[in-house]
């Protein structure tokens, strides 16, 4: 027994959408695992004044994968991590590089920017070799 035109339609475009759902959701948690953005918050939550700035609760928001702000490839990463608290909203600015290939992520800077414009530093390194770091 054929299936009307309409029904497969619908059909197919009710899986093509979920299917699209549910790569955009494994994309973001792929980004939430890597240690780059683990990094950045942990350095992030180690800033007390980012935090009062913020307020608590300090809530991450996925990342939105349209901007272009947002990018990684072998060697370099660059994120725009949207948080937010009880005070306050804005972006937690990412630079993150690697030697090569399977090699550990070293943060390069991380800033916090909020809504109305106020930047704050919260990590830069300092050397050539990722080791030395200096919180602002």
């Amino acid at each position: 027994m054929p299936v009307p035109l309409g029904k497969l339609v619908l059909f197919t475009s009710v899986m093509a959408s979920g299917g699209c759902t549910l790569v955009y959701y494994l994309i973001q948690k792929s980004f939430s695992r890597a240690s780059y953005y683990q990094l950045a918050l942990e350095q992030l939550q180690s800033r007390p004044e980012a935090l009062e700035a913020l307020g608590t609760p300090l809530n991450i928001h996925y990342l939105q994968l349209t901007d272009k702000y947002n990018f990684v490839d072998i060697a370099d990463a660059q994120l725009k991590i949207p948080v937010s608290g009880s005070k306050s909203e804005g972006h937690l600015y990412v630079s993150s590089s690697r030697d090569a290939p399977f090699k550990r992520w070293h943060l390069q800077e991380v800033f916090l920017e909020l809504k109305d414009g106020q930047q704050i530093p919260v990590f830069k390194c300092r050397g050539e070799n990722g080791d030395e770091v200096k919180k602002e």
